[in-house]
């Protein structure tokens, strides 16, 4: 490697504070209400004016300033403000913003490629909680355990920085700031580049529907990034479409290339894009797909969609079977269809799926088990046919973050389904081939629940606490006021504290053989599945033998196919077709209870 291979290359993105070379800084930004804005560094109480520009612009190259240097920007009204592009913030949203050298840091990676996405075993984790120390630099120490476990790529919970010492991540108002309660950016980079050290590719969850409650000094900055016009569920939608959103839309799209770029990041999981709402004739969502993958064309770069609109059209491949647009969704109607199968469970969403065999057939072999029909539970059409997609273009999953943790106490499918239920529907989703993840902890049954949590100031505290327990007022258990008591308290730091991993247990009985029986799990994918995903072109054929019973198969490339046979119920199933082909996997005794087999039947067997 050589040292020029070595040194980053910085994201060079039109507003921010950037190092000049030969010394100095410049900052700019964007606030086109305000004919005036002022820069002041660290404690000085010099006020620096600004120079405005064209379309609302304001610029000053600093001498004095350099890497290391703290700023803030100054409205008319006096009000001090951190940086909306920040790269650090060492006090949190409300303090100064932090001049960083983005080229700074000696990279050790430059002989990293990327991974294809076909070979993609991903782990959801979320750093404060993923270790006792809860930080990027902690991390690292963990991933020869996710080697030897089989995974091959990290997907990090949102990083951007939010208000307080804990969040999930989703309440980020700094886009470009990772958190620093996590640590520094070089720290992240650390993790980045061990990760590929180890074969691991580096996905990060990242939030442009809509900014936190607290903190979003953007709205006196620039009122002109939000609109009226639409709304999301958490609050003021972010202007794609109107005027002035030209600049709004260059700072998302440019964030993305901030990450993938300055942090050599392989890919990028965009949250509940059905909430960005943008009219114009090019969306912002395929704006971006295009400008990423022209700026970085010399590795796989992975982007994937939470949507619930299941929109099959943002995820169609070219002829060569390149992703056009977006690599892959989470499928949540597998979890779903999975979920009810093994727990019973019925309430809110689950009852559209709960009992419907057809939709757990379909979900498995095609990837969406509603592709335009009505959903009950929505009251409205949703989806669009997915069975010509691959089956890469699905992430499967039987828990994340958001399944285990919108539940009132966090509580884990181990926590309350029978034992071999959850190990059917694993080995179903660990060996579908639809990309397979994990959520931490689940590979060892961890026992630590992943409540909500977060760290608001004492303005919005109390309206938090009681919206997340008038969220559950309409489930019967929590009816009584004081069911509703014994929820978690999100502002608690002893709710965060309890969804720490306990990475001992891990060694112990149960524990113990959860881990075991993952880690094989997963060296059959590597070695039957993985081989083949690059032949799988398009969705399965399925067959219901009875409820919740499904015989599923998948042409491969070279004439033969990738067969499934499983009984997610609790009572035995007849009518299973003959086993052929050359079994890689058994999960109980077929056509018992929970029950599953995976075959492969050669061309000349077909």
């Amino acid at each position: 490697m050589t040292d020029d291979a070595s040194i980053a290359r910085a994201h060079s993105m039109p507003f921010g504070a950037a190092p000049v070379p030969g010394g100095g800084a410049r900052f700019r930004i964007w606030a086109p209400s305000h004919q005036v804005v002022c820069l002041v560094l660290g404690d000085a109480a010099e006020v620096l004016p600004m120079q405005a520009e064209a379309g609302g612009w304001h610029m000053l190259l600093v001498e004095a300033a350099a890497p290391g240097t703290r700023y803030r920007f100054v409205l008319p009204d006096g009000l001090r403000v951190p940086d909306p592009a920040s790269r650090f913030q060492p006090e949190d949203v409300h303090g100064p913003s932090e001049v960083i050298d983005p080229a700074a840091h000696r990279w050790t990676d430059a002989a990293w490629r990327g991974r294809p996405w076909s070979e993609a075993v991903v782990y959801e984790l979320h750093i404060g909680t993923f270790t006792p120390e809860g930080s990027f630099r902690a991390a690292i120490a963990k991933l020869d355990h996710l080697v030897a476990l089989g995974v091959t790529a990290i997907e990090i919970m949102p990083i951007a920085d939010f208000p307080g010492a804990r969040n999930w991540g989703y309440d980020g108002v700094l886009p470009y700031a990772p958190d620093s309660s996590y640590g520094r950016p070089e720290d992240l980079k650390a993790l980045v580049q061990e990760a590929h050290a180890r074969g691991l590719m580096v996905l990060l969850d990242v939030v442009y529907n809509h900014f936190g409650p607290e903190g979003a000094y953007l709205h006196a900055i620039a009122p002109q990034a939000f609109t009226d016009r639409h709304a999301t569920p958490w609050g003021t939608a972010l202007n794609f479409d109107g005027a002035d959103s030209a600049p709004v839309r260059d700072f998302f799209i440019h964030n993305a290339l901030y990450w993938i770029e300055e942090f050599h990041l392989d890919g990028l999981r965009l949250d509940a894009v059905h909430a960005i709402i943008d009219d114009s004739p090019t969306h912002l969502l395929e704006e971006l797909a295009q400008r990423v993958r022209a700026a970085v064309p010399d590795r796989p770069v992975h982007l994937l969609l939470e949507n619930e609109e299941n929109q099959a059209s943002r995820l169609r491949r070219d002829a060569h079977g390149a992703p056009l647009q977006y690599t892959a969704q989470w499928n949540d109607d597998v979890h779903h269809v999975l979920h009810v199968a093994a727990s019973g469970e019925q309430a809110g969403y689950y009852a559209d799926y709960h009992g419907d065999t057809e939709r757990l057939a379909r979900a498995l072999a095609q990837g969406f088990a509603f592709q335009g029909e009505v959903m009950p539970y929505r009251g409205h059409a949703r989806g669009e046919p997915s069975a010509g997609l691959p089956p890469t273009a699905f992430v499967a999953f039987i828990q994340n973050h958001d399944q285990i943790g919108n539940r009132a106490f966090g509580d884990r499918l181990t926590h309350f389904a029978p034992a071999e239920a959850v190990r059917a529907v694993a080995a179903v989703s660990l060996l579908l081939p639809q990309v397979p993840m994990l959520f931490m902890g689940e590979e060892w049954a961890a026992a630590q629940p992943f409540p909500f949590f977060c760290d608001f100031g004492p303005d919005l505290a109390e309206a938090v606490r009681e919206g997340r327990r008038s969220e559950f007022s309409r489930f019967p258990e929590f009816a009584d006021p004081a069911s509703r008591e014994r929820i978690p308290d999100p502002l608690s730091e002893a709710t965060f504290a309890s969804a720490k991993l306990r990475w001992e247990d891990a060694a112990k009985p149960p524990h113990a053989d959860w881990l075991a029986w993952y880690r094989d799990v997963l060296a059959v994918r590597h070695a039957e599945i993985m081989p083949r995903l690059s032949g799988i072109q398009r969705g399965g054929t399925y067959r219901i033998v009875g409820a919740g019973a499904v015989e599923i198969r998948w042409a491969l490339a070279d004439g033969g196919a990738l067969l499934l046979a499983a009984n997610l119920s609790a009572d035995p199933a007849s009518g299973f077709s003959p086993s052929t082909g050359r079994g890689i996997w058994q999960q109980g005794e077929l056509p018992g209870p929970w029950s599953v087999r995976w075959s492969i039947e050669d061309a000349e067997n077909v």
